[in-house]
């Protein structure tokens, strides 16, 4: 399975922070915010993965990720010229998916939590139709609701419904089967005149081949789209960290657990940051701390 980071768009929801910068390179307390989408996929095992971003910012990403050599994954770069929807991420990225499996990741979806590691690997390997995960909410009117049977099977999809059939959101965390780019190709652009996600679940939901996953409520999930929730998130990074004493989102660490790099090689990459916190945490990790 291939995976697909999509950091793209205007970001103006966070203007004037993001005038000059992707959104996505933003920090989350301590990382910049890619690297906790990254994670995910890294978790499910997959190691070829595609970062999408705006023509302007697409350059930042590569100095900020290079090749993935380091981390003994191999990351791709593709330009979103014009906003054009989060399913328009599979058009853009049709080389690189070439026939493949692939999950799609938001790069502004923050999730952590003990649980979160058995549900993409469970997630990885789901191979016909797609997959979407269910998360409680207080208020779903806000967001993407999914409804759904006792054995998982999805009963329906709507944006932002006024009187919501769950309390469960669809975040921001996709796994679809090989035949994911033709099922795109056929969707009509929205009255806003972008291939929705929604849209892409529904054609698959039309063919009965789409499941949700329920996350655990071990986990906790942030869409960082307004300076509110940002701030939120990275207080919540902050203070998971600080009681658990694990970090989130680490990309090394994560490959290191993988077995994608050696512990040696987990060394190396501590000394770049010798000097921070992050880079002491690195060096605890290849010490069996």
């Amino acid at each position: 399975m291939k995976g697909i980071v999509l950091a793209a768009g205007l970001n103006t929801r966070l203007y004037p922070v993001t005038v000059a910068v992707n959104k996505q390179l933003l920090p989350v307390y301590d990382k910049p915010m890619i690297y906790y989408p990254l994670s995910i996929l890294l978790m499910a095992g997959i190691r070829d993965i595609l970062v999408i971003a705006d023509p302007y910012n697409v350059s930042a990403f590569q100095r900020l990720l290079g090749s993935g050599e380091q981390l003994g994954v191999k990351f791709s770069y593709a330009v979103q010229w014009v906003p054009r929807g989060i399913a328009d991420a599979f058009i853009v990225g049709e080389w690189f998916v070439n026939g493949s499996r692939c999950a799609l990741v938001l790069g502004d979806n923050v999730f952590f939590g003990p649980s979160l590691e058995k549900a993409v690997s469970e997630a990885v390997n789901f191979d016909d139709g797609a997959m979407v995960f269910g998360y409680p909410v207080e208020d779903p009117r806000s967001f993407g609701v999914v409804e759904f049977d006792p054995e998982g099977n999805v009963l329906s999809l709507e944006e932002k419904p006024k009187q919501p059939k769950s309390n469960y959101a669809v975040p921001g965390l996709y796994f679809y089967d090989n035949h994911v780019v033709e099922m795109t190709k056929m969707l009509k652009p929205s009255d806003r005149g972008e291939l929705e996600i929604t849209d892409l679940n529904k054609a698959y939901l039309s063919e009965n081949k789409l499941k949700v996953k329920l996350l655990d409520d071990d986990l906790q999930w942030f869409d960082t789209g307004t300076h509110d929730s940002l701030l939120h998130a990275s207080n919540e990074v902050a203070r998971y960290q600080r009681d658990t004493g694990t970090y989130v989102g680490c990309l090394e660490e994560v490959a290191y657990r993988m077995g994608f790099i050696s512990k040696e090689q987990l060394k190396v990459l501590g000394k770049r940051y010798k000097n921070t916190a992050y880079g002491q945490y690195l060096q605890k990790v290849a010490d069996g701390g």
